[in-house]
């Protein structure tokens, strides 16, 4: 098996990688290995719309659901004055 040494990563990526690893509990080089794997097509990976972001947006639970359409409720309705 083969090492290759990668320089220069930005830090965004480095942050990115870094979190993946620590949510997932694995090493920085296992993490990697799956996501070079994943992206060229060697493992299967998950592509279904309902979880092709998730690794960068999140899911939310039914109660941030709520609270979202509580918080953002004012934004729905009209004032007739605004468009006078």
């Amino acid at each position: 098996m083969t090492s290759i040494t990668i320089h220069n990563l930005e830090d965004p990526l480095d942050s990115l990688i870094r979190e993946k690893a620590r949510q997932q509990g694995i090493s920085l080089n296992k993490v990697i290995k799956q996501l070079l794997a994943e992206s060229l097509g060697l493992s299967k990976k998950s592509n279904t719309p309902e979880n092709d972001f998730a690794d960068f947006s999140g899911v939310w639970s039914p109660e941030d659901l709520e609270e979202f359409i509580r918080n953002t409720e004012v934004l729905s309705h009209i004032d007739p004055r605004d468009w006078e």
